[in-house]
C-alpha cells in the first residue's frame, strides 16, 4: 500500500470516515523521501526498539517498521488504529497502543514493550504539544538512545540555537540542560497534507552524559530560566524580578557576583550563566 500517493491516502481516510482535526494539530507527512531520512537518523536498525509519537496514518511507522527490532506507536486518536490497522496490517512488529504520551506511564511502557532493550525516539510532533513532549521525554530519565522529531521549523531554530545567542529561548536552555540539539533537515508544508501554513525541520537529541553544569535543585533552575524569559524584551534582572517576586536589589548582586552585566538580556546568558545565578540568588 503506498501511503505516500495522495489518492490512496485520500481513500482510505474517506473510507473510514475520517476527517482531520484541527485541534489535534493533524498533518500527515506523506513526502516519501522524508521518512528514510528520520529512520537512519534516529539509529533504528535491528537491535534498536523504537518509539513513535502520533503515527497519523502510519507512512513513517511502515518506514521505521522496516528498519527497527519493533516499533511502539502512541495515538492519541481514538478514530486512528482502525485506519493503522489496515495500513500496517502487512508489519508484524509494529503495536499501536492507545493514549496521550503526556499521561502515559512511560517506564512501564517502555519495559512492558521493549524490556530492558535499547529504544530511540522517532516522531512527527504535532506542533501544539513540541515542546511539552520534548521536555517529558527528558525529564523522564529513561535510557533514549536518540529522540528525532520533526517540529516547525521556528521552533526548530530556537531549540537548535546555542544558548547565549539571541536566537536563544527559555525552552533552549532547558533542552541544552539534558540533551546535544542537532537540526538535520527541512521538510516543506507541501510534504503533508493537508498541508499546514509553515515548513517543518527535522531535529535529532543526544542526551548528555552529565549536564553542562552542575545544578543542586532542578525544579528551582528552571523556573529561573523561564523566568528569565518571561519578560522578553525586559533585562533579565527586570524579568526575573518581576516574575519571581524577588527583590531586584537581591537579583542584582547576585548578576554582579556572577559578572554578568545589569543590563544583560537573557538570550545573552549561557546555560552555566544561569546555574551560576541561580546559587548566587540562594
Amino acid at each position: 500500500m503506498e501511503l505516500s500517493d495522495y489518492s490512496v491516502v485520500r481513500s482510505i481516510l474517506t473510507k473510514h470516515g475520517f476527517t482531520f482535526s484541527k485541534a489535534l494539530g493533524q498533518n500527515f507527512l506523506i513526502d516519501p523521501t522524508v521518512c528514510p531520512r528520520m529512520a537512519e537518523a534516529c539509529g533504528a536498525e535491528n537491535a534498536v526498539g523504537v518509539l513513535e509519537i502520533g503515527p497519523g496514518i502510519g507512512v513513517l511507522t511502515k518506514e521505521l517498521s522496516q528498519v527497527a527490532k519493533k516499533v511502539v506507536a502512541v495515538e492519541l486518536d481514538t478514530r486512528l488504529p482502525e485506519v493503522l490497522a489496515e495500513t500496517l496490517a502487512d508489519c508484524g512488529n509494529v503495536t499501536i497502543v492507545p493514549g496521550d504520551i503526556l499521561a502515559l506511564d512511560l517506564p512501564t511502557l517502555l519495559q512492558e514493550q521493549f524490556g530492558d532493550g535499547p529504544v530511540a525516539v522517532c516522531a512527527n510532533l504535532p506542533y501544539y504539544i513540541t515542546s511539552p513532549v520534548i521536555m517529558r521525554l527528558l525529564e523522564s530519565d529513561l535510557p533514549f538512545e536518540t529522540i528525532t522529531v520533526m517540529v516547525q521549523k521556528e521552533v526548530a531554530d530556537r531549540l537548535c540555537a546555542a544558548p547565549g545567542t539571541k536566537a536563544a529561548g527559555a525552552i533552549t536552555v532547558c533542552v541544552d540542560y539534558y540533551a546535544k540539539a542537532q537540526q538535520l533537515f527541512s521538510v516543506p508544508k507541501s510534504a503533508f497534507l493537508p498541508s499546514p501554513k509553515v515548513d517543518s525541520a527535522v531535529i535529532r537529541l543526544k542526551k548528555r552524559a552529565a549536564p553542562p553544569a552542575a545544578v543542586k535543585d532542578k525544579a528551582a533552575f528552571f523556573r529561573l530560566v523561564k523566568a528569565a524569559f518571561a519578560q522578553r524584551r525586559k533585562t533579565a534582572l527586570n524579568s526575573i524580578s518581576n516574575t519571581l517576586g524577588t527583590d531586584k536589589a537581591k537579583v542584582a548582586a547576585a548578576l554582579e557576583t556572577c559578572g554578568i552585566a545589569p543590563d544583560a538580556r537573557s538570550e545573552t546568558l549561557t546555560t552555566a550563566q544561569f546555574a551560576a545565578l541561580l546559587d548566587a540568588l540562594s
